[in-house]
């Protein structure tokens, strides 16, 4: 995969110290590439001491900018001292991207004239302007911040989880295979709202899914490929060789749909046609799109799969949607989350069992094979979800963790224990809030990521849970 690439920009003002400004490149070209990412920079002969302080050196860094539009993920700006907003807002005010506000510390013993940087003053005068041009920045803890010190070099992994989202769910196309899930009314959407958010909606009927299973023959090389890829992935070895071979041609259709609309997102109509035309179940299915990292939910739950896109993107990681399904004994901040097997197996303890829904068993056994059962493993998490309501995209976000406490090994499907710090609370919020009874959950604390991303740069309207 191509590194993160960040573009580099330094701001200068003339009665201040500039020499201080060449130490500042070398320092951030070092931070950035020790950190793992790649970054482009401006020729250092390009302004004086390669900075901008001007309005002329802001147009001049916005031409170099846009020259290299598309290599670059994101914008940092660094203060080495305190510079002039002037050249700042000029070259940044169309940079497209997130922007890093970077501010030098002073250091003691070193404040005399040709030391003293200001920059703790000077980075207010610069998000001052920015916000009053309409200049979407991100700022971190602590103010200010030297550029080889661990503490930067969290807010870069952070910044660089922020432009992961921001750049990725700026648009985005979901696929939904199949109408709303008839008895869900809890997962309707609106495309038009969704659409001013530049997430595009492309919908397949169930039908034509079926056609084109059918077509399919039992020794056609794809068919016979995914089955051999599917049972390295889990356990299949209850399922009978039927079953298996119509899971194996589902998953076969739905690649050849991701690959011919270009879909960064699926969602599934996955009960009851499945079970009584084809006799499966496919969550097993979308557990292994999850799992090789293409956002997969089930029951058409389209603003789910939103939530897991900005998770998998900010963690790298395989998210999975689940139901607020249980209580946990008497603990008030501990649930059971769960779903029927779609989720993926990094989040797992080990590998699942395929099985037969036992649900749909009661009236019909047999008819549901291909629930990954198993258990959800020990992790911190973050959890999300969203609705389209009056013409916006309504979101929430906050954390926990998944605990090692035991499930009884009769409950069926992939559940697990999360622990949820005044969960209660947050319950009474979102049941206030008119949110569904799924919630996506992905590896790891990012809410503050998240928060960044889908306030200041996407425009999303946040409800606080916490």
């Amino acid at each position: 995969m191509k590194k993160m690439t960040f573009a580099l920009c330094f701001g200068n003002r003339g009665f201040m110290p500039g020499e201080l400004i060449l130490g500042a490149r070398e320092d951030m070209v070092k931070a950035v590439t020790d950190a793992g990412y790649d970054y482009i920079i401006m020729d250092a002969e390009a302004t004086r001491y390669g900075a901008v302080e001007t309005r002329d050196e802001g147009r001049l860094y916005a031409r170099w900018l846009k020259e290299h539009e598309g290599q670059y993920d994101g914008v940092i700006f660094s203060m080495p001292i305190f510079v002039d907003e002037n050249g700042a807002a000029e070259a940044l005010r169309d940079a497209g991207v997130p922007i890093l506000m970077q501010a030098y510390p002073d250091e003691i013993g070193k404040m005399d004239f040709a030391h003293r940087r200001d920059a703790y003053c000077g980075k207010f005068s610069v998000t001052d302007v920015f916000t009053q041009y309409g200049i979407p920045f991100t700022v971190m803890k602590p103010h200010v911040v030297h550029p080889l010190t661990p503490a930067f070099r969290r807010n870069l992994i952070d910044f660089a989880a922020v432009c992961r989202v921001v750049n990725g769910m700026k648009r985005f196309t979901v696929g939904c295979i199949g109408a709303r899930t008839t008895a869900f009314k809890t997962t309707r959407f609106d495309e038009i709202t969704l659409q001013k958010y530049g997430i595009t909606v492309e919908s397949f009927d169930l039908s034509e899914l079926a056609f084109q299973v059918q077509q399919l023959s039992d020794g056609d090389d794809a068919v016979l490929a995914k089955i051999a890829r599917l049972k390295d992935y889990t356990d299949f070895s209850r399922v009978p060789d039927g079953p298996m071979t119509t899971l194996a041609k589902i998953s076969v259709v739905i690649d050849r749909y991701i690959e011919e609309y270009h879909l960064d997102a699926v969602t599934l109509r996955c009960w009851n046609e499945m079970e009584t035309i084809f006799r499966v179940c496919p969550c097993v299915l979308l557990s292994e799109l999850n799992d090789r990292g293409i956002v997969a939910s089930c029951e058409i739950d389209l603003c789910s799969a939103i939530c897991m896109r900005a998770m998998s993107l900010a963690s790298e990681t395989p998210t999975t949607v689940l139901d607020w399904n249980n209580n946990y004994g008497d603990d008030e901040n501990k649930v059971i989350l769960f779903h029927c097997g779609p989720v993926a197996q990094t989040l797992m303890t080990c590998k699942g069992t395929v099985t037969s829904h036992k649900m749909f068993d009661k009236q019909d056994p047999g008819s549901g094979w291909g629930c990954n059962e198993g258990r959800i493993r020990e992790m911190p998490m973050t959890f999300s979800n969203c609705q389209t309501k009056d013409g916006k995209l309504l979101i929430y976000t906050s954390e926990g963790r998944f605990t090692d406490d035991v499930i009884e090994d009769s409950f069926f499907g992939c559940g697990g224990v999360a622990e949820i710090p005044h969960l209660q609370d947050k319950l009474l919020k979102l049941a206030r809030g008119g949110f569904k009874h799924h919630t996506a959950v992905g590896y790891g604390h990012m809410k503050s990521v998240l928060d960044e991303a889908f306030n200041v740069y996407l425009r999303y309207d946040m409800t606080d849970i916490d």
